[in-house]
């Protein structure tokens, strides 16, 4: 069996955070139970801000903009129209690899952002994929990562800025990240790149990366820690 990838939701068609969130929970506890193989489910959301379990208050939006608080690692920060996120709902090969999963998530946006003409690149102590500032710029951040594992089951994963508008990180730190920028493909190639132009790109990367460390099967919690 290979990852399952479902498309929930592209413009013209937004996904509910939270409608997105119950099915995240629904599938993680099939996937735990053994009655599912790995799942990724794809989508752009209806403007949202999300908030993780460092988000500190000063982090919040200033004018009062509605959050909803999450069980994801991470910090604050937007989904919205124009912006690809990504669920990965998969049982991690080895439960202590959780580092390596994160790498793999920031590898497959790396390499598709390549393929569109953007040349990215990880930065030392953060998470994330980045364009990084020469001559004293700052650097961008052009993807998000924000995981959650439990039995050994991922679940929320990544948002990678397509075409969205930036402003909304404007009435936030993002990520609680105070001496960066942020950034989206379409503002570095100078031409607008939509979530839908990336969807097969990022299936086929998350295929060939993500397969050899997870398990491909249907299996039992008990099966999976033998």
């Amino acid at each position: 069996m290979s990852i399952k990838f479902e498309r929930i939701g592209v413009l013209p068609e937004l996904v509910d955070y939270q409608e997105a969130w119950d099915l995240q929970r629904r599938i993680h506890e099939e996937v735990t139970l053994g009655q599912a193989g790995p799942t990724v489910l794809l989508l752009e959301h209806e403007e949202v801000y999300t908030a993780g379990r460092r988000t500190e208050p000063e982090d919040r939006p200033i004018d009062g903009t509605p959050v909803v608080d999450v069980d994801r690692g991470g910090k604050l920060t937007w989904h919205g129209p124009g912006q690809l996120v990504g669920y990965p709902i998969v049982r991690l090969l080895d439960m202590k690899g959780i580092r390596e999963y994160v790498a793999i998530l920031e590898e497959a946006l790396i390499n598709t952002a390549a393929a569109f003409g953007v040349q990215t690149t990880r930065i030392r102590g953060r998470s994330g994929v980045w364009i990084q500032g020469i001559n004293g710029a700052q650097d961008r951040k052009l993807a998000a990562i924000g995981i959650r594992v439990d039995h050994g089951v991922t679940m929320h994963g990544f948002a990678l800025n397509c075409s969205n508008e930036l402003t909304p990180y404007a009435q936030i730190i993002p990520c609680g990240i105070t001496d960066a920028g942020v950034t989206s493909l379409s503002e570095e190639a100078g031409t607008t790149i939509t979530p839908a132009d990336v969807l097969d790109r990022v299936e086929q990367e998350l295929e060939a990366l993500l397969s050899p460390a997870v398990i491909l099967t249907a299996t039992t919690l008990e099966g999976a820690q033998r």
